[in-house]
């Protein structure tokens, strides 16, 4: 289980002086199961899923995996754990199987493992017709499933996705929430940061909601829809964040 106890980040900026980003947040998310972290522009949301990745370190606080504490073990921590965003970058020059032979072979993994998993990975993300195009020359959306192939060959087990169907068409999104789904199925620990909320109701167990900093809710969501009863996600957010 991930667990993030009390976390502040704090963040020194010349006209705003010392700028509060994250304060005293805290939840756990559980293999299987799919935590929705939700928040408006500024809320928090990429600087919480950064520390979670050891990107940054917090001001105070602690992130435990399984009872011990991530910054004690950086890199095992980082083995086993993905991270895609809507903009991860890409070697232009490279095709997929090049790019993920690349990253998988960097964390030590053998030839015969890296095809096996790609080639799993290629169904799942119906990345067959791609696979001969160079990144420079794909789509938002065929570039997020090279991201997310990338991330995978690894097989983590824990994703934190931040925006991972920004700006893609709908055939594109479906394929990469059916994938969200498959690796729920697979007993993976999965962090969703997204602002399309209809998707955070019909993917997430449970919901975080970041605002000005600090968690404003934290519960199942079944929970949240019994607190307000026969109102949608949306609404909801929007009611908590007092917008």
């Amino acid at each position: 289980m991930l667990e993030i106890k009390e976390i502040y980040k704090n963040f020194k900026s010349h006209k705003k002086g010392i700028v509060k980003a994250v304060q005293g947040i805290s939840f756990n998310v559980e293999p299987g199961r799919i935590f929705g972290l939700l928040g408006p522009n500024g809320a928090g949301k990429t600087t919480t899923l950064r520390i979670i990745a050891t990107l940054l370190s917090p001001s105070k606080g602690d992130v435990l995996y399984n009872g011990k504490s991530i910054y004690t073990e950086k890199i095992e921590h980082r083995k086993r754990l993905g991270f895609v965003s809507g903009n991860t970058g890409l070697y232009d020059r490279l095709k997929p199987e090049e790019i993920v032979q690349y990253f998988g072979q960097l964390t030590g993994i053998d030839k015969k493992t890296i095809n096996d998993r790609f080639n799993d990975i290629v169904e799942l993300l119906d990345m067959k017709s791609i696979l001969n195009k160079h990144c420079g020359k794909m789509s938002t959306g065929e570039k997020q499933k090279v991201s997310i192939a990338r991330m995978m060959i690894t097989n983590p087990d824990i994703l934190i996705l931040d925006e991972p169907t920004l700006g893609l068409d709908v055939l594109t999104s479906k394929t990469i929430v059916d994938f969200i789904n498959e690796s729920k199925k697979r007993g993976k620990t999965i962090i969703l940061s997204t602002h399309i909320l209809s998707e955070a109701e019909y993917l997430c167990d449970d919901i975080g909601i970041i605002h000005e900093g600090k968690l404003i809710y934290n519960g199942t969501l079944a929970k949240i829809f019994t607190n307000y009863p026969q109102q949608s996600l949306e609404n909801i957010f929007l009611n908590l964040i007092g917008a």
